[in-house]
């Protein structure tokens, strides 16, 4: 696959293993006869280091030998997060520390998470753009504020603390964006 047709999402093989690409830069050349740069940035799916690479448009780089399965989250114990295969309810886990960016995302029965399986292996998950959280905990609406702009930290049910506009107050469901950890909508 050419560097120009590499897009975030993809899986390709770099130094014989499988890496996910998280972002893309195109840096035109300045002078006449250079060429375009793309750079990346991508996961090691088997190590989760942080890779950039950096190619020429004429490049290329092999689609890695994966799939995509879809899966629901179970319930996480003390060393482990339990998956769901929903073709054919096979059972996947992962350590903590292999969806250390992930957790604050996951609640019980979230639908819409992909398993990366190499090798007949979840090395990975891959969580929906968007996900429904419930705040737990914030100051008090204020009364009269939906006209400003300002923002207040909120703690969702998973833990993690974002950003929500003053009007909001817990009980509230929200809409957070997984790849920014940013408030989108109120639900």
């Amino acid at each position: 696959m050419l560097a120009k047709d590499i897009k975030p999402g993809m899986v390709v093989t770099y130094q014989d293993t499988p890496c996910l690409i998280e972002s893309v830069s195109v840096q035109s050349p300045s002078a006449r006869g250079a060429a375009t740069l793309y750079k990346y940035r991508a996961r090691n799916l088997i190590t989760k280091q942080k890779i950039d690479i950096t190619l020429k448009g004429q490049d290329e780089l092999e689609e890695a030998d994966f799939q995509r399965r879809p899966v629901k989250f179970m319930y996480s114990d003390p060393t482990h997060y339990h998956f769901l295969d929903q073709v054919d309810f096979n059972q996947y886990s992962l350590t903590h520390e292999e969806v250390a960016a992930e957790r604050d995302y996951l609640t019980e029965e979230l639908e819409g998470i992909q398993a990366l399986i190499y090798n007949d292996r979840c090395v990975a998950i891959q969580l929906p753009v968007a996900v429904e959280l419930r705040i737990v905990e914030c100051s008090p609406a204020v009364r009269g504020s939906s006209a400003t702009s300002r923002n207040k930290p909120a703690k969702v049910e998973t833990g993690l603390v974002i950003q929500v506009p003053e009007y909001l107050s817990p009980g509230d469901k929200v809409k957070v964006d997984t790849r920014t950890g940013e408030f989108l909508s109120r639900v």
